[in-house]
């Protein structure tokens, strides 16, 4: 059993879930994992975790991450739409990730076929994804939850859960230029950054930023309004940083579980709880929406704001 923990800030949102998300993929490729969050120096709060094994599981997920390979999961029967079935070949190698191009963010662009869908119908723009590298995978479907929960689905616009993924896991690129066949980086993504700073990733994951040009929405830090900006970022193509890491393990974090939404006038409003003794993943998922008696929580809300049709996640408050 290996110890090991990181610096996370309790008052956002997206490190909260992003640390589930750290236990619940460290509890498929180690096993036996447990986790709380320890608040006893105010000025240095961490998240804890033990698995089993004698490798950091921190380090064991993020390199996951960083060498998985990204497809989209559809059902049986499942027709491609013509917009991405007829686009010719060459025109979709010299496409610009950042543009769209779905079959360049995933790698190879491989369908997995699955009779467990989430949804009834099939939305092209919410198709979930599964992560694969080493014999070992991960789905993300939270966003096409079929079911009677929230889907917690923060973005909006023509783009797709797999190129929001592909650029959080494997950056962008910009247009290649004539006689090249990849084009210049334009953001990176958690390859690039664990392959240039593999110690500082594994230490404070949640703390290396990077400027990104869209993402799921779950880090504040990236997080803005025309109104707070004072003009559009989008517009002038500016980009904001925050941590992709963040982004990707809060979806992981959202796979099983949902922070508390507000009802009728308070449909914005959001709770969530930090917990603070050790527990599996089947227990941490009720826990991060407060529903776990017995173990010390610490409830914190915000307020979603809009950016367009975009969900904005905000800093929290701590609840007395």
């Amino acid at each position: 059993m290996t110890k090991a923990s990181i610096p996370v800030d309790l008052f956002n949102p997206g490190q909260v879930i992003a640390s589930l998300g750290f236990l619940e993929a460290a509890n498929v490729f180690c096993s036996g994992a447990a986790a709380r969050f320890d608040w006893s120096d105010a000025a240095n709060v961490r998240f804890e975790m033990y698995a089993a094994g004698d490798r950091n599981p921190f380090e064991v997920v993020l390199e996951f991450l960083a060498n998985a390979e990204l497809h989209r999961i559809v059902p049986p029967g499942y027709i491609v739409p013509p917009s991405d079935k007829d686009t010719p070949p060459k025109k979709k190698k010299t496409k610009k990730a950042a543009e769209g191009d779905e079959d360049e963010i995933a790698g190879s662009g491989d369908l997995v076929y699955t009779d467990c869908f989430p949804t009834r119908e099939p939305d092209p723009l919410r198709l979930p994804i599964r992560l694969r590298h080493a014999g070992q995978c991960f789905d993300l479907t939270h966003w096409a939850d079929g079911s009677s929960r929230n889907a917690f689905k923060l973005y909006a616009g023509p783009r797709s859960a797999a190129q929001i993924a592909g650029a959080m896991l494997m950056g962008t690129r910009e247009k290649p230029r004539k006689g090249r066949t990849l084009g210049e980086l334009k953001t990176k993504g958690v390859r690039t950054l664990w392959a240039e700073l593999p110690g500082t990733f594994t230490e404070r994951p949640f703390d290396v930023l990077t400027p990104m040009a869209g993402s799921f929405n779950f880090d504040p830090r990236g997080g803005w309004t025309a109104l707070d900006a004072g003009y559009s970022p989008n517009d002038q193509n500016h980009l904001i940083a925050a941590s992709p890491a963040v982004e990707i393990l809060a979806a992981l974090g959202l796979e099983h579980a949902r922070p508390q939404l507000g009802e009728d006038r308070e449909r914005n409003l959001v709770r969530y709880a930090a917990w603070g003794e050790l527990l599996s993943p089947s227990l941490a998922r009720p826990a991060l929406s407060g529903s776990v008696f017995g173990v010390p929580l610490r409830m914190f809300k915000f307020k979603f704001a809009l950016s367009g049709k975009n969900k904005v996640v905000n800093f929290a408050e701590g609840e007395i």
